[in-house]
């Protein structure tokens, strides 16, 4: 466990010229909310002076990279890093940047252990799934839905894939047994107004191709799915084309609310709603910690529990439901992020 004391450093301490190093790792430079997480951060640091390395990973999931981009910026003496964590195994690695000083913000994603980041700014992952959950549950009408879970992973535990499925099925009115572990839901029972089938859970890696690939599948043995939840956008896209060309209408929910392809997507209704969130939030916020940090030890004020500060999210659709709050498409595109410069 790290002590509080030897993941402080004192940022008086630091008497060598030029630019503060700071590291950026990133997941992969494909997703558009990584891309913007990377926009975001870079302009932030260019105004405050810091020297921004960023590194990425080759796809979601690619733990060994971003280990390999700890020790790096441990070795270069950067003073921070800022980092969506792919997996568990890296809190060990950002672990050992606190024990050497350096100030670690978790972005999108919290660590496993608790331990591993000073703060994780991010959406609230249980409530984005909540909220497309609750709009299906109320958009299925009573219907018996045949449900294909669109996941992140497997069994690798990462919060925002446990919390988008839980808070999904948790939004439906499916029991959970644990909001932090998916897959404890059971395999049918009653939602709230109908009964339901998971018919399939599949991983996608967050891509457009795992997409494609998992809802081929879970097409394959299940034809007569009708509601589809997606852990991100460029998955339910990929999803959207087997679905299209098998002419299959299931509803598709999702999260990101990027400008593209999600808000073009909920604006054709091929995604019925998406949870919106706000990674140019997350990457501002989080370099402002940073200065706030190195200029005089200021930590963030966590908002939600005890180690994150929750950078909002809402639900967009231009087909709203009873009982949940949400906003429009056009509304949606004012708040987006992913546009072309």
């Amino acid at each position: 466990m790290v002590s509080a004391a030897s993941a402080c450093a004192d940022p008086e301490e630091d008497s060598s010229d030029g630019p503060v190093g700071v590291a950026l790792i990133i997941k992969t430079e494909t997703n558009p909310f990584f891309v913007a997480i990377q926009r975001g951060a870079q302009e932030r640091a260019n105004e405050l002076g810091f020297d921004l390395t960023v590194t990425a990973g080759r796809e979601d999931g690619d733990v060994d990279s971003q280990i390999t981009a700890v020790d790096a910026s441990i070795e270069r003496g950067d003073k921070a890093i800022l980092i969506t964590p792919s997996g568990r195994g890296v809190d060990g690695a950002l672990e050992r940047a606190r024990e050497a000083g350096v100030f670690v913000v978790a972005l999108d994603t919290k660590p496993v252990d608790p331990d591993a980041a000073d703060i994780t700014f991010a959406t609230d992952n249980f409530e984005a799934g909540r909220l497309i959950g609750a709009w299906s549950a109320a958009k299925m009408a009573g219907r018996p839905a045949v449900i294909a879970m669109l996941d992140l992973f497997g069994n690798r535990g990462v919060e925002s894939d446990s919390g988008r499925n839980q808070g999904f099925l948790t939004g439906m009115g499916i029991p959970v047994a644990d909001p932090e572990f998916k897959g404890d839901e059971a395999p049918s029972g009653d939602y709230a107004g109908g009964t339901y089938r998971v018919a399939c859970r599949e991983s996608t890696l967050g891509a457009e191709e795992g997409g494609r690939t998992a809802m081929d599948r879970c097409l394959a043995g299940n034809p007569d799915i009708n509601l589809v939840y997606t852990i991100n956008e460029p998955a339910a896209s990929g999803a959207i084309e087997v679905l299209q060309r098998a002419g299959n209408s299931a509803t598709v929910v999702s999260v990101d609310g990027g400008c593209d392809p999600g808000m073009s997507l909920v604006a054709t209704g091929a995604i019925g709603a998406t949870a919106q969130q706000y990674p140019l939030e997350m990457a501002i916020e989080g370099v402002d910690a940073v200065a706030a940090y190195l200029d005089d030890g200021t930590r963030p004020l966590p908002n939600h529990g005890i180690d994150m500060v929750a950078t909002g999210v809402a639900l967009v659709t231009d087909d709203p439901q009873p009982g949940v709050p949400s906003i429009d498409v056009t509304t949606g595109l004012e708040r987006c992020w992913g546009a072309p410069a």
